[in-house]
């Protein structure tokens, strides 16, 4: 039937261009409410333009909420808080009137007010649930977490079956640093529901930073079972793991996440060469994309492998992706270079020294140099 009633009233109006005379057969607010549920915000907007304000029979309550609502899906927060106020402020107005303006309020970033106009809102409101993740929500971005908190504790009160609300509350305990009780709400809520994968990701992590290592262990390997291959969850269990000092390990959590991502290749080559395993590093050194990344590990893999004389080969490539820039990897290139027997370059390399620390260890390969000179075959 509306669809009809909509046919007519759609007749009526293309009968009449551009609206320029009034047809008070038409009833705009109607046909405005018809245009608005079947997604027209256009010719809403244009159909409520037509009404007579200056009419006393005009209900100036659900005009100002149509528009309100026009505006709102249109994305025009400022034009559609003008609308909502005046639709407030024309008579009585219902409870959903508030909560869209709370909400174009919260696009605004006004959110003072947003807490300001949800009480107003009248007792309706305190049996919607959504209403209480608003308000924490706004006293949290108001720099007010102790009323954030509150506000999520009374909610699950009333809503036990809403487990978002201790959800919300974990992550806020996660940013406030509070990680001992976050782990401890978080089991609490997991045992509650299903959970998602950034929950056990944060929830590990909130383990680890209380220190309680075994259990983030525990969660992170469910999470593993449940998400496979998810490179997240495998590096936060990496880390868990590292953190118990179990180098190989975590080298091959990370090692399997990088399979899916390749930026990660270069953590587990580091890994492995932490965890002794330097040929296992040095096969994955060739598949780093990051040419810095790339180069500046595979030095250190040469001279952990003794292989000098490919270590002081890699010169070129060094100066070439400018690193040549960075001391540490001048002295480590310097030392490759001493061990080659080629004092003379390594006495070049030296001289660019300018870091404190390093003139010590440059000295104590001058030394090194002074008592090769004689018999070099026992400093290679």
């Amino acid at each position: 039937m509306n669809k009809y009633r909509y046919l007519v009233f759609l007749i009526c109006l293309l009968a009449q261009p551009c609206f320029a005379e009034k047809n008070d057969d038409v009833n705009y607010l109607d046909l405005a409410a018809l245009m608005l549920r079947d997604g027209n915000l256009d010719r809403a907007v244009l159909v409520l333009d037509q009404v007579p304000l200056d009419d006393e029979n005009v209900d100036l309550n659900r005009y100002y909420t149509l528009r309100g609502m026009a505006h709102l899906r249109r994305n025009e927060m400022e034009i559609a808080a003008v609308a909502l106020e005046m639709a407030i402020a024309s008579g009585e107005a219902e409870s959903v009137v508030y909560v869209y303006l709370a909400q174009v309020y919260f696009q605004l970033e006004r959110y003072r007010d947003v807490l300001l106009t949800l009480e107003q809102a009248g007792p309706e409101l305190e049996k919607v649930a959504s209403v209480y993740h608003m308000r924490a929500q706004c006293h949290w971005l108001l720099q007010e977490p102790e009323y954030a908190l509150s506000t999520l504790d009374l909610a699950y009160r009333l809503f036990p079956q809403e487990s978002g609300f201790l959800r919300r509350k974990v992550f806020f305990l996660i940013e406030l640093g509070l990680y001992r009780e976050a782990a401890e709400q978080g089991r609490i809520y997991l045992q509650r529901s299903e959970g998602k994968r950034e929950d056990y990701v944060a929830l590990g992590n909130a383990m680890r930073a209380s220190g309680e290592l075994s259990e983030a262990i525990m969660l992170l390997e469910q999470a593993r079972l449940m998400y496979p291959g998810d490179a997240d969850v495998n590096k936060v269990l990496a880390h868990a793991y590292l953190d118990q000092g179990q180098m190989n390990t975590a080298a091959e959590l990370i090692y399997e996440a990088s399979l899916l991502d390749p930026s990660l290749t270069g953590e587990a080559s580091e890994l492995y060469r932490r965890a002794g395993r330097p040929h296992r590093a040095l096969m994955l050194n060739g598949q780093i994309t990051d040419q810095r990344v790339k180069f500046r590990q595979r030095l250190a893999l040469l001279l952990e492998l003794q292989r000098y004389e490919q270590a002081a080969a890699m010169d070129d490539d060094l100066r070439r992706i400018g690193l040549m820039a960075d001391e540490d990897i001048r002295y480590a290139l310097a030392y490759a270079v001493f061990k080659t027997g080629d004092f003379d370059t390594t006495e070049l390399h030296l001289q660019k020294l300018t870091r404190s620390d390093l003139f010590r260890k440059a000295a104590e390969l001058r030394r090194a140099m002074q008592d090769c000179s004689e018999d070099r075959w026992q400093c290679l």
